[in-house]
């Protein structure tokens, strides 16, 4: 498997997505000494009117929707916990931002550390494929108004986010809902309203318990279906069931209890999305073979890409395999400041390729197949879907090992992260009670100005406010 032919061959760099990945990517290339000397000469493609990634809002008119976006989204990690290292939110800023303060942020991000000369925007990239006669990366693009352009790349960088795609259950009954439209994923929710009065929402994610929550303001009954959880009736207008296994006519609905629900005007999908890289030849569509041994060709799951090195880049043997760089796959993660942590490891190995021992990294995927493989067994399809979601410390261990790869061994996650991070639930629920009673702005008045101790004192003491609320109750 090749890595690189030389340090010398970089010259132009190609970079897929303006959301957080993409950005996270450009800002630390333009920072190099390389790229001020004109050695490197990042372009980033990005196919919608601005950056922003997920956070740039659109209506649900396209098929899918550029984005998933709703009105009412926050961030469900405090900001300071989630935003670049090199890069703060500014003072005052509300702890859990709404959707348009994180967008405005991105864009400040970029004009801040002035990528907007190596961003070409409305601009889509519609195929990359690797010609080995000219050790090259074909990069062909278009624009909206239809003018289409093939350049030539020695290094590929993808970011462009895996919200995209939706993911449907194969539930029995599901596909009748949707052509009938009494259902539709949540890529296309944008608010509670004129849903009906018994609303179901399928998903125990982010976005279905946001959902559950914000069409109780509007429905008469929401019934929330989450895989594995007990029949529970938590309120006067909402239910908690398990998973669905069968969608009937007239709004009736079976749960994995045997339990029915009938009369149900409309249901959420908030199923999750797959991943999804359609401009990426060199990849097979599919579960990759068990192992060992690793496979010869790269594979893209929609669940995971397989192989890569420290689930950046691709072992395979069809191309060289520092040449192409995958960020942001990882899921449940604090996102931005482990973009900053794999841009500088892929800033590394294009300074040096003999940096990613191919043979240690292959042992490493070797070991994390067995991992998974003693929890889930033969079962291919649930290794595929955990390998790129971490648990307990594990986020923190990677970023802390990316950073030591990349030359920085010095920059190691602050334990006040780890315990914030453990806590957000808990933070963002009693954040959601400030903001109810109105005192929410006065809290972060002001905060930050000082610095950063200013917002970790901040979360301390909401997280003291929370446990007195709970003594109190108790």
């Amino acid at each position: 498997m090749d890595l690189l032919p030389s340090r010398d061959v970089i010259r132009d760099i190609c970079i897929i997505g303006g959301g957080p990945a993409g950005l996270a990517a450009l800002k630390t290339i333009v920072q190099t000494e390389e790229y001020k000397a004109g050695l490197w000469k990042p372009t980033l493609f990005e196919r919608r009117d601005n950056v922003g990634g997920v956070w740039l809002p659109a209506p649900p008119t396209d098929d899918p929707p550029l984005t998933p976006l709703y009105d009412s989204l926050t961030t469900n990690l405090p900001h300071p916990v989630m935003c670049y290292e090199c890069y703060p939110f500014p003072p005052s800023t509300p702890l859990f931002p709404h959707a348009a303060v994180v967008e405005k942020y991105l864009q400040d991000f970029a004009a801040h550390f002035d990528l907007t000369p190596c961003i070409q925007l409305d601009t889509s990239v519609d195929e990359v494929k690797w010609d080995s006669s000219k050790s090259k990366w074909i990069v062909r693009t278009s624009t909206f108004s239809g003018a289409s352009e093939e350049a030539d790349f020695d290094s590929i960088i993808i970011g462009n986010g895996h919200y995209y795609e939706p993911r449907y259950p194969d539930t029995p009954g599901v596909d009748s809902w949707l052509k009938a439209g009494k259902a539709s994923h949540s890529a296309w929710y944008r608010h509670p309203h004129n849903l009906g009065d018994v609303v179901l929402v399928v998903g125990a994610g982010p976005s279905g318990q946001d959902i559950s929550a914000e069409t109780r303001t509007t429905a008469k009954l929401v019934i929330h279906s989450v895989p594995g959880a007990a029949k529970s009736d938590l309120a006067p207008n909402y239910k908690r069931r398990g998973r669905v296994t069968e969608f009937r006519d007239a709004g009736q609905v079976v749960f994995e209890d045997g339990t029915t629900e009938r009369g149900i005007d409309y249901c959420i999908l908030a199923t999750g999305y797959y991943m999804s890289f359609p401009f990426f030849r060199d990849m097979k569509i599919g579960l990759p073979p068990p192992l060992p041994p690793l496979p010869a060709h790269l594979y893209n799951s929609r669940d995971h890409v397989f192989p890569l090195a420290r689930h950046v880049w691709p072992i395979q043997s069809q191309f060289p395999v520092a040449t192409v760089a995958f960020l942001g796959l990882l899921l449940k993660v604090a996102p931005l400041p482990l973009l900053e942590a794999q841009a500088r490891a892929v800033v590394r190995v294009y300074r040096r390729p003999e940096a990613l021992d191919v043979t240690r990294e292959a042992v490493g995927i070797v070991a994390r197949y067995e991992e998974l493989k003693s929890v889930y067994g033969d079962n291919q399809a649930a290794i595929g879907g955990a390998w790129h979601r971490f648990v307990g410390l594990e986020q923190f261990e990677y970023r802390d090992a990316l950073n030591e790869f990349a030359g920085e061994p010095e920059n190691k996650v602050q334990p006040w992260i780890v315990e914030m991070y453990e806590k957000k639930d808990v933070l963002r629920s009693e954040w959601r009670e400030l903001e109810r009673i109105g005192e929410a702005e006065e809290w972060v008045r002001g905060v930050g100005e000082g610095g950063l101790e200013e917002w970790i004192e901040l979360m301390r003491k909401l997280l003291r406010r929370a446990e007195e609320r709970q003594a109190a109750r108790t």
